[in-house]
């Protein structure tokens, strides 16, 4: 099996059988996520512990790589705190939009199975909603009193 298979067998494990999908209630921090292009929304919850995400929740509706990236994505950051939080998704962005040629960041586990949308810029988007829509999340907790903030990626 080459590298290629396997990457398209992790994103279709994911979007058939996404994990940590649901909506996390009571939580501490929420987001919707919109991708207007081709239709893809979710909403995040998440629970912390200090400063770090104790659980983390997603539901919505999206295509296969929205759907992956999101299941691969929750199952990434649980347990991390914010700070790991957002080199994590400094890597996934980086990954995402660099040069199809490019070497692979070390760190990225299974999210590497994204890698394949570098091909197709119109996917990126759909892989990074979920990341965007955490960030959001996680910066409306930040400011007690919010509320929960629509992210688009338009």
């Amino acid at each position: 099996m080459d590298l290629k298979d396997l990457y398209r067998d992790v994103i279709l494990d994911h979007n058939k059988r996404p994990r940590n999908f649901g909506r996390l209630e009571p939580c501490d921090c929420a987001a919707d996520g919109n991708n207007p292009l081709c239709g893809d929304r979710l909403t995040v919850t998440l629970r912390l512990e200090g400063d770090r995400i104790a659980d983390i929740r997603f539901e919505g509706k999206g295509c296969a790589i929205s759907t992956a990236s999101a299941s691969l994505m929750t199952e990434a950051v649980k347990g991390l705190d914010r700070a790991s939080v957002e080199r994590l998704h400094g890597l996934v962005h980086q990954t995402l939009t660099a040069p199809v040629e490019s070497a692979l960041p070390e760190g990225l586990g299974k999210i590497a199975a994204l890698t394949g949308v570098r091909e197709f810029p119109a996917r990126v988007k759909c892989a990074s909603l979920s990341w965007h829509t955490l960030a959001a999340a996680l910066a409306q907790q930040a400011a007690p009193g919010a509320s929960v903030a629509p992210v688009s990626t338009e």
